[in-house]
């Protein structure tokens, strides 16, 4: 479920949209062009922009307000619908991260201080490439790379959580791993740090070794970075804040990444943390001029639920900011507006 900055950033992006905003005067009720708010999500939305999130939500309807007026966004012309995904689950694979969709045509992704690209199970990233799911149950990624070093992690967590658990992780009830995530909560208790530290610099080497294997071509590396950026065959629209402050992208397509630039590059390779990391770069060229990027990311592979609970994910991140990445292009502003500050 969308926390409440969540729900006040999406919903204040998409107000933005509309017009004039006040946020001291929202009313009851949702304008009738927003689709999916009920009264209890518009009361969410009000009480954000009272607290603690105003200066978050009012960040979002000036980046909703800077799209209205785009020259590659709506122009000036007030759209007649915005529909909120907000909490509904996809009937099918989700190829786009849009939170927002615009008179059934412009999708828009609101991301807001977060470097968070992809959350996938491990499988379907390091030996799919984010291109096949299957339809077969996950298997645990730790037992299938790491086998011997989650063992001995589990017989450490024994001696020192408590001695009545099972002897094997395998035999592991729900109460038993909740009782072993309490314990962890945090941090690794001090005795149990070097062997979490083995597994997860084993997780890590191994994955990167079984993540090179797979990506065998350069095709395979070029269409492996285009889901990483979540590069689609649809372009869509980033809105949001950075460090640097707001950010307002067109994300552009496959299509439209090939006739600017020119992957160079593409590696993997195991960090060294105490959570199971790998770390990806891409080297790319402009294909005019020549001028050479780097894009940088990791993935975290971690337990979903807390130590222990739930199978192990593959958390992807961009550690480039979002308007440094080759097919990520800056909105720019409206050239009426443009043309009027550099007469003034």
């Amino acid at each position: 479920m969308p926390d409440l900055r969540t729900v006040g950033t999406e919903l204040g992006t998409a107000l933005g949209m509309l017009g004039p905003v006040r946020l001291d005067d929202l009313g009851d009720a949702p304008p009738a062009a927003l689709v999916g708010v009920d009264g209890r999500r518009w009361a969410e939305l009000v009480a954000a922009a009272s607290g603690p999130h105003r200066a978050a939500v009012a960040a979002a309807v000036a980046n909703g307000q800077a799209f209205l007026a785009a020259d590659d966004g709506l122009r000036g012309r007030v759209p007649l619908r915005i529909e909120w995904k907000g909490p509904h689950r996809p009937p099918g694979y989700d190829l786009l991260p849009a939170d927002l969709r615009v008179d059934h045509v412009y999708l828009v992704s609101c991301k807001y201080s977060s470097k968070l690209l992809v959350n996938a199970a491990p499988a379907h990233l390091f030996d799919r490439g984010l291109q096949d799911r299957s339809e077969a149950a996950a298997a645990d990624w730790y037992e299938t790379v790491a086998p011997d070093e989650l063992e001995a992690l589990y017989r450490a967590v024994r001696r020192v959580v408590d001695p009545d658990l099972p002897a094997s992780s395998a035999e592991l009830t729900r109460p038993d791993r909740d009782r072993i995530a309490a314990s962890c909560v945090r941090r690794w208790p001090e005795p149990l740090r070097a062997p979490a530290r083995r597994l997860a610099e084993a997780v890590a080497e191994r994955t990167a070794a079984r993540w090179r294997t797979s990506l065998g071509s350069h095709h395979k590396r070029e269409l492996t970075l285009w889901r990483l950026l979540r590069l689609s065959d649809s372009p869509y629209f980033v809105l949001g804040t950075g460090p640097g402050g707001s950010m307002r992208l067109r994300i552009g397509t496959p299509w439209d990444w090939r006739q600017h630039f020119e992957l160079l590059a593409f590696d993997v390779g195991a960090e060294a943390s105490e959570q199971p990391r790998v770390a990806w770069r891409a080297r790319v060229a402009e294909r005019r001029g020549g001028v050479e990027h780097a894009v940088r990311g990791h993935v975290e592979v971690r337990w979903s639920h807390g130590r222990f609970c739930g199978m192990p994910e593959a958390k992807v991140y961009l550690d480039t900011p979002h308007a440094s990445v080759p097919g990520y292009f800056p909105l720019e502003e409206p050239r009426q507006a443009a043309l009027s500050a550099h007469a003034t």
